[in-house]
């Protein structure tokens, strides 16, 4: 299911990092899980539209969603699960997207889950992207 050297993992059936870094990376007792979005191991991403004449929809809860669940399988596959993060960082292109994300966001996670960090950013590395996600879990090796 896994690429590994060490304690870092590239996981089968997720898109491969556009450079030279894996997945999650185990450090002790903590899974941190590098940037995450919504692309998909074909390079198409979740939420977005193109039609015809070329103009594009882009859907920011299905995006929200398609980047947890990719954080879960990650976690997944290093032994974990979402129950196990303490820390996300949200990375949005446009605060006006804030809405729909935490939307989302609570339906995976309340008050008793993970710590989280929103910032606006000026882009993310392809023009479809509207949110990435990078998190840190707690996940004895002794559990796995």
């Amino acid at each position: 299911m896994t690429r590994s050297r060490g304690d870092a993992l590239q996981v089968r059936g997720k898109a491969i990092p556009r450079g030279r870094f894996p997945h999650v990376k185990r450090a002790g007792d903590f899974l941190y899980v590098s940037g995450t979005n919504c692309r998909r191991a074909d390079d198409t991403f979740v939420g977005v539209q193109v039609d015809k004449s070329g103009s594009t929809d882009l859907d920011i809860r299905e995006q929200t969603r398609a980047v947890i669940e990719n954080i879960g399988d990650i976690l997944k596959a290093a032994g974990g699960s979402l129950a196990d993060l303490i820390q996300i960082t949200t990375y949005l292109v446009n605060m006006n997207d804030f809405k729909g994300y935490n939307e989302v966001y609570a339906e995976f996670f309340d008050e008793e889950g993970p710590t989280r960090t929103t910032v606006a950013v000026h882009q993310l590395p392809h023009p479809h992207l509207l949110i990435e996600m990078q998190a840190v879990a707690y996940h004895p090796r002794d559990r796995s």
